[in-house]
């Protein structure tokens, strides 16, 4: 499982975090200018936390639903707890925070540029392609669910769902 988690954060994120944002720099013949102390320290906090995020979900995929993120590996059982009891895609949210804390620590427009497009993507795909298949393979489940959390803005309390095998709790 370590293996396909490492393969999972290399090809995924990782090029979504860093290679692109990397080539965008390059290509643009970026130079740092530094930001205002203030949005440096906002960059951080976001940083830190998108990071937060990301590594509470892949564990929630690990642990509840006995999975990972990738396509190749997908979680076997629906995770409704954690940060999924807030929003259907927190993994992708924290993506985006960890984009806008580029966006502010490196000053760029052009890394700004790509989290608009990434968000863009991603919101075309998900009710596209991926909404499809996890409705195909939980069901009534995951119908309830996606009537229930938002997508992208998080409820201000945790959904709970008697019902469903996983209750949400705030798992950590």
């Amino acid at each position: 499982m370590i293996f396909e988690w490492v393969r999972t954060v290399i090809i995924l994120p990782m090029n979504v975090l860093v290679m692109i944002p990397a080539l965008l720099l390059y290509c643009t013949g970026y130079h740092w200018i530094q930001n205002h102390p203030l949005w440096l320290g906002i960059g951080g906090v976001l940083f830190v936390f998108g990071l937060f995020l990301a590594g509470w979900t892949m564990r929630l995929f690990a642990t509840k639903g006995q999975g990972t993120a990738a396509p190749w590996n997908p979680p076997k059982k629906l995770v409704v707890s954690g940060a999924y009891c807030y929003m259907r895609n927190p993994m992708i949210s924290s993506v985006l925070t960890i984009l806008i804390a580029e966006t502010l620590l490196l000053n760029s427009g052009w890394i700004f540029v790509w989290f608009v497009l990434f968000f863009i993507i991603n919101t075309i795909y998900f009710p596209l392609f991926e909404e499809k298949e996890l409705e195909k393979r939980f069901g009534e489940s995951y119908l309830e669910y996606k009537r229930n959390v938002p997508r992208w803005i998080p409820r201000l309390s945790a959904w709970r769902n008697e019902p469903v095998e996983s209750k949400c709790s705030p798992d950590m």
